[in-house]
């Protein structure tokens, strides 16, 4: 489950944010002040994005961004009144990457929220984890065990989980139903075709928009199957 850290001193503000992140399925870490914020996220490296408002005491908001820009290079959407328009700007500049005005629309709000992780995760922001695979909108996160498409959850079986984990670890390589099969189910592989292919079936069901013309999982006649190579910025050029 993604991490979000939500600093504001106003603790309403938090609370609702966190009925509306929770209900998105993030994990809400709360703080109230920036410099709870900073040593949050010095204690937790899978904090993935931060909600940070402007004005706090002990540290303000543009202090804390600029703070927090030393250490990691986490998304972070600033949290503003309509009158703080210079601050915005001096947000900005100092490495905010995006603000949401107050009173916030929670459609909105989670629209940024998702667009600033897809970009974090899926185009080279992110710290550079073994366990983090990317494949164009696919993202597979071995350490929490879970798969996203173009930043929304997918729920898939512990079998389909693994099939789509080896091919991701090898874009572009095709790997034969008899040795998908032994490597996974880690047996003979008899019977081994047919086996294969309901699931690869059921994970195009999973991830392709289309699953009878996958973009991702395909079939190499007389041979088996592979994941495409597929970038984010390549796919993200495609839908445009």
């Amino acid at each position: 489950m993604t991490k979000i850290l939500v600093c504001d001193d106003d603790r309403d503000i938090v609370s609702a944010l966190r009925i509306y992140l929770e209900s998105d399925g993030y994990e809400v870490i709360p703080a109230y002040d920036g410099l709870q914020a900073i040593q949050i996220l010095q204690d937790d490296p899978e904090i993935a994005l931060l909600l940070l408002d402007i004005m706090m005491p002990e540290l303000d908001g543009i202090s804390t961004v600029a703070r927090v820009r030393e250490e990691r290079n986490l998304p972070v959407i600033l949290l503003t009144a309509k009158s703080e328009d210079t601050d915005k700007v001096l947000g900005l500049n100092v490495g905010a990457d995006d603000y949401v005005t107050k009173p916030f629309n929670p459609v909105e709000l989670l629209a940024r929220v998702r667009s600033q992780l897809r970009r974090y995760l899926q185009l080279g922001s992110a710290e550079q984890r073994e366990d983090l695979l990317c494949i164009g909108g696919i993202t597979l996160d071995d350490r929490r065990k879970e798969v996203c498409l173009d930043g929304e959850p997918v729920g898939l079986t512990p079998r389909e989980y693994e099939i789509l984990k080896l091919l991701m670890q090898h874009p572009g390589e095709v790997f034969r139903p008899e040795e998908i099969y032994r490597r996974i189910w880690k047996e003979e592989p008899y019977g081994a075709e047919g086996t294969v292919a309901v699931h690869i079936r059921h994970l195009r069901e999973k991830l392709e928009i289309t699953p009878s013309e996958p973009r991702y999982l395909k079939a190499v006649w007389g041979q088996g199957y592979k994941i495409e190579k597929l970038s984010a910025v390549s796919r993200q050029k495609e839908g445009t």
